[in-house]
């Protein structure tokens, strides 16, 4: 069991992976009150040692981790890998590729929706984890014997996961299905949130022009300066607070002070200013120059029948092939095909199309019919009734 302490350990430990088949990586984090993850401890395994990185060591520089990490020559093995992977581009700009997740691949091999690291260590590995240490503060030192155990056997049992999945992968015909998810994994914009785009993560509750105006320009406000002060994005300012100030934009401070939510420390400090600013900005903007207000699909009666037919063509298909459901399709998918809306729909592209996509679109377009046969979901071509 190794701890690396010291910048120099660090160098050498990485310098023995040099030429490394793969490695695999872990981390374990801080983030209750913080914009960026706080790395405490990074834990890295390869074909015969595995260590730990201790991130917050006196004087430690991660230099040498970083540099091993983005080797385009090195394959990095995650298990629900995207936090990770966000603290590995926070530190050095770069996503660390190529890169492998294991839980994406289980799914391809039809081990279940989203399926946990301890259920892929039981059934591939044939070991159980001790999770007593799952909710350690691991900001705090010394660690013990057992945390560091605890850390160090997410990647030591993870290379055999790997290697017991790539196997499964290959064997199947579907090392590209996971090499398509893997390409997406790879682009920094997987988890880097644009300021102009941060509204997009709240739940609004009205579509009128001026109140998005607000909530976009409030919106970005907090995820610049959410950042730009390492702050967590709720301890700058709640979503409900959000979007009440955007329902009733206030002009002075007085008026802030008296939306539920906004404290009075808010309201007093230099915060107020810039929300009054954002406000106030969205505010002075002609009305030709506001967003469009969104098309909302209604629900349509017409298209549900069709949507609850794409669900059991959906289920059959993932059955058949052995894959989730949740990596094939969503909701959004199958009431986008049922519209005949195929633009963007990611079920209709890739290894997606072939498993589903295309007689999704046969079933729309009336040239196959769902039967059942020996107690399973068939497909029943129809005749074109033009001939």
């Amino acid at each position: 069991m190794t701890l690396v302490t010291d910048t120099q350990a660090l160098a050498a430990a990485c310098e023995r992976l040099r030429g490394a088949n793969y490695v695999t990586i872990d981390t374990e984090f801080h983030r209750e009150s913080t914009y960026w993850p706080q790395l405490c401890l990074a834990q890295v395994s390869g074909d015969s040692e595995a260590w730990a990185v201790d991130a917050l060591a006196p004087g430690i520089d991660l230099a040498p981790l970083l540099t091993m990490l983005n080797d385009p020559t090195l394959p990095k093995v995650f298990h629900a890998g995207r936090q990770d992977v966000e603290i590995f581009l926070h530190l050095s700009g770069k996503v660390p590729t190529p890169l492998f997740d294991t839980q994406i691949a289980a799914m391809v091999c039809g081990f279940g929706e989203s399926v946990s690291y301890e259920t892929l260590v039981g059934k591939l590995v044939g070991a159980s984890l001790d999770k007593n240490s799952r909710f350690t503060d691991w900001r705090r030192r010394p660690l013990t014997d057992r945390q560091l155990k605890y850390a160090l056997e997410d990647v030591i049992h993870l290379r055999t996961v790997y290697e017991r999945l790539s196997k499964d992968l290959e064997a199947n015909g579907r090392t590209a299905w996971v090499s398509e998810e893997m390409a997406a994994l790879a682009q920094p914009s997987t988890y880097i949130t644009e300021p102009e785009d941060a509204w997009k993560r709240l739940r609004l509750r009205s579509t009128e022009p001026r109140f998005l105006q607000l909530v976009r320009n409030l919106a970005a406000w907090r995820e610049c300066s959410a950042k730009s002060r390492d702050l967590a994005r709720g301890r700058l300012l709640k979503d409900e607070t959000l979007l009440a100030i955007a329902a009733h934009p206030p002009k002075t401070r007085e008026e802030l002070t008296r939306i539920r939510g906004v404290s009075k420390g808010l309201a007093d400090g230099t915060t107020s200013a810039d929300i009054l600013d954002a406000v106030g900005r969205a505010l002075a903007m002609p009305r030709e120059q506001l967003p469009a207000r969104p098309k909302i699909k209604k629900s349509d009666a017409s298209t549900q029948p069709m949507v609850a037919l794409l669900r059991v063509l959906l289920k059959a298909k993932c059955e058949e092939h052995g894959v989730a459901q949740q990596l094939v399709a969503s909701t959004a998918d199958l009431q986008a095909i049922a519209s005949s809306e195929h633009s963007g729909v990611l079920a209709l592209a890739g290894w997606r199309h072939d498993v589903f996509g295309a007689d999704a679109i046969r079933l729309t377009q009336g040239e196959v019919a769902l039967t059942a046969s020996k107690g399973t979901v068939v497909l029943m071509p129809l005749p074109d009734p033009e001939k």
